[in-house]
This record gives structure tokens, sequence and C-alpha cells, in this order.
């Protein structure tokens, strides 16, 4: 059965998931986006006339820049979206270009008045939000139109979706990929082995000795996604804790990383290591590379990354691999959230920057995006589904990853979660840094709490950074 063929259920979720995290602006730097959905000044450009057809008035003929983060679903979604575009604006000169490190290139740009029409802004490298709020588009008007079919969008969205990019009333962000986050596995190599996939840490290090005993490793990584252990680190010691290390982790609170719930998972995964579990070396192996190595060569039975890890390498994995995701490992028999829970929430964030040349092309280009037909073909060659309802059939289009990501939703009911922090602070390249050491035993768990609270207070005691509390 198809998930989008469950509406109470989905509902469920995304409230239980999302609703928990309203965020609520701190101080003075947010006013101008405060407020039930007020737009932003949008620079000045030679418009069409507006109708059912052309809610933005977006004119006959000009240039569309889109900058499109290049990561696990590439670009073409957005070059197919555009295209579309094109057959009913012909005179568009439509430009979408690729990147990998958004804000390197996108900063001066902000800075310069010049930026985009549209950008992705996901990957690694993103802008943090706070930096930028102010600089966007109130993106509720791309919500309240009508898409390509003639349904209003807020109509076709899963409940919830457009929390992680609201900020004080204002729709900042719209993120278009809904993402499971999970240990992917290789289900015909377990099988073949008669390996139970692991619910708890010490079933992990069983697991791991016997893979020592087949040759194989528990776990391996590359140095751009070092951080895919602190997204699992994290949802197993938010399961283990429950809201309490959520919101501490959120809200940048002192000693957050020093709560026993984030302390025993640290403490399950340096046992790890010291065991020899952990494949060495990532910290000097571009990340596709290492996950190849997961996905092709099999060196290691488990790897946690999003959902988009199927299409990031589906060049690169063996034949009948049978890629399969499953809820992290928790620490106790007794977590606050079941062991079933998991992260899930929409990714890859939408955004259309108000000083861009052409700001009614680059929300047209999203209202594209979110209709059917480029929903429809996002899902079936991503294998992963938009937050437009409706788009993935049963047999997730013959995807055995995409199929598990409909069976953990199932199972995980209302145990849903996410966060929002690390993006929205644009923390990521600085963490990269104790992770790589950890995962390469050159930092014990001691170590890694220091750094990354390091990293936390700096930001948290930063008072030109605009703090966001999550409630």
């Amino acid at each position: 059965m198809s998930i989008l063929n469950k509406p109470v259920q989905r509902r469920g979720f995304l409230r239980g998931a999302l609703a928990t995290a309203v965020v609520v602006p701190l101080g003075g730097a947010l006013a101008s986006c405060a407020g039930g959905g007020g737009t932003t000044q949008t620079s000045a450009a030679a418009g069409g006339a507006v109708s059912a057809t052309n809610p933005f008035g977006v004119a006959k003929t000009g240039t569309l820049d889109a900058v499109i983060f290049k990561g696990g679903y590439g670009i073409d979604y957005v070059d197919f979206a555009g295209a579309i575009l094109k057959k009913e604006f012909p005179g568009i000169d439509v430009k979408i270009s690729p990147s990998t490190d958004i804000a390197q290139e996108m900063q001066p740009r902000f800075v310069g008045g010049t930026p985009p029409d549209l950008i992705d802004n996901s990957g690694a490298k993103s802008i943090g939000f706070s930096t930028i709020l102010d600089q966007l588009e109130d993106l509720k008007s791309i919500t309240e139109a009508n898409n390509l079919e003639g349904t209003k969008i807020a109509d076709t969205l899963y409940d919830g979706v457009l929390a992680p990019g609201t900020f004080g009333g204002k729709v900042a962000a719209i993120n278009y990929v809904l993402t499971v986050y999970a240990l992917w596995y290789s289900k015909s190599l377990f099988d073949a082995n008669g390996w139970k996939v692991p619910t708890t840490w010490d079933e992990a290090m069983a697991l791991g000795a016997a893979a020592k005993a087949k040759g194989k490793y528990l776990f391996l990584w590359g140095k751009e996604a070092a951080t895919y252990y602190q997204t699992m680190a994290i949802e197993s010691a938010i399961k283990e804790g429950g809201d309490e290390v959520r919101l501490a982790l959120e809200n940048l609170k002192p000693n957050c990383w020093s709560l026993p719930a984030v302390q025993s998972v640290f403490s399950a995964l340096e046992k790890i290591i010291k065991a020899g579990y952990m494949k060495p070396g990532g910290s000097g192996t571009q990340f596709t590379a290492a996950q190849a190595q997961w996905s092709n060569n099999q060196d290691a039975l488990l790897y946690p990354s999003g959902s988009w890890i199927e299409n990031e390498m589906k060049d690169q994995t063996k034949a009948d691999f049978k890629m399969t995701g499953t809820p992290v490992p928790v620490v106790s028999s007794s977590p606050k959230i079941p062991q079933t829970g998991i992260r899930s929430a929409a990714g890859e964030p939408f955004v259309v920057p108000s000083k861009g040349k052409n700001v009614p092309a680059g929300k047209e280009l999203l209202r594209v995006m979110l209709s059917k037909e480029s929903a429809v073909n996002f899902a079936k060659t991503k294998l992963a589904p938009t937050v437009v309802k409706g788009t993935v059939p049963a047999d997730g289009f013959g995807s055995t990853a995409l199929v598990s990501q409909t069976t953990m939703l199932d199972n995980a009911k209302k145990n849903i979660f996410t966060w929002n922090f690390v993006d929205l602070y644009g923390m990521n390249p600085d963490q990269l840094v104790p992770w790589n050491s950890f995962l390469d035993g050159k930092l014990d768990a001691a170590g890694l709490t220091k750094a990354l609270q390091d990293i936390t207070d700096k930001v948290a005691n930063d008072s030109s950074v605009t703090k966001i509390e999550v409630k």
C-alpha cells in the first residue's frame, strides 16, 4: 500500500514530529518577518499580467537564474521543471546551475545584492538561515497559489512540511523532499549470512564481531559525511532521553552534549571504534568513494544516511544489493521513544531571495516543481517522495529502499521527530572536524563532547546571531 494513501497516519506523524518544533524568534532581528505571512519587499522588475495561470506575473521575456545543490539528488529534477516552465514562457532564458558549496558561492552574492532567483540551500555547506532570513521572500504566496493542475498547492502538501522552513510566521523556505533517516544495509547480504539487524548498541557490537569474522567492518565513513554519525547519535539519544535531549540541543543549552542519553550513545560508538569495527581511513576518503566501499564492495555492513543514499549511489551499488533502511539502535530496553521511532523531515529547502533579478520567475519555477508532473518525476527518478501527496505507488517503483521507508513510517506511527539547529546555525562545517577525529580514533568521547559543546557555546554566546527558541 502506498504511503501516500494513508492520510490519517501521515497527518499524525507530521503533527507529532513537526508541530512540536514551533520556532519563536528571540530578539529584534526577526521582527520584519514576524506576523502571519506578510510579504517581503521584492526587487523591481518588469512583470507580466497576473492571472490564474500566471499568479506571480512572470514577464514574457527575461532570465531565470537558479542555483541548485548538487548532492544525492542531482539537479536534473529542476531541469525537468525548468523545461516545463520554458514551454509556458518560451521567451525566458532558463539557467539552472549546480553547486556543491552553496555558502561559499552564495554569500558573496547576497552581500553584493545579486542573489539568484531560486536557491536550493542544502548540503553540508549550506547557508545558516539565521543570516539570510530578512533577505528572503515569504513563500506563502506560492502555497496559496494553484499548481499546474489547478489545485491549491497548500492542499496538496503533507501536513506540517512547511514547519521546518517557517520562522516567526514567515515561510522562508519550502522543503521539497520528504527524507527518512535510517541505518542502511544490504538485505541480500544479511540474509545470506543469517545476520539480524541490530536494534540496540549491544546488538551492534555483537554484529561488529560477526562482521570482523567475515573480514568486514560494521561501519565506515567519508570525510565530508562524518557528521552522518552525529545525526545517528542524536537520533539515538533523543529516542533514549526524549524531548529533554531534543530541546536542549535545539536551544543550544549549556552542557547539552553532556546529557546522559547523549553520553551513552557516544560511549557505545567509542566502544565500536576501539574494537576495530569502524573501517579506518575515512577522514582521508571522499565520502562517495567511502559509500561505494559499502554499497559496491560491501566492506562494511551498515551505513547511516538519509534516504537520498540509494539515488546517490545508484551507479555504484552491487547487483541484487537490496538496499533497505532500519531505525537506528537505542541504548537501553526502555527508551523514552521506542526503537521503531525515526527521524523524518522535509529537506532540500528552496528559497527565493528578495533581491533576485527575476523573483516572479523564481517563484514560478518552484510552483512548477510542486505540481504533480514534476513531483512524480522526482519520486520515480530519485526513489524518494516529495512533500507533494499522491506520487509514490505501493511497489515503490521497484525500490526496496523506498518500500522500507514506507515500512519505517508505518511502524513508527507518531514516534517521528526531527531537529534543525545544525542547519539553522550553519554548524556542520565546524562539527565535521571533531567527528572525523573521533571516528578515526584520535579523539575520545570526552574530547568529542568538549569540541561539540565549544561549537554550540560559540553560537549561543554570539549576540550577532539571531536565536530561535524551539518549544
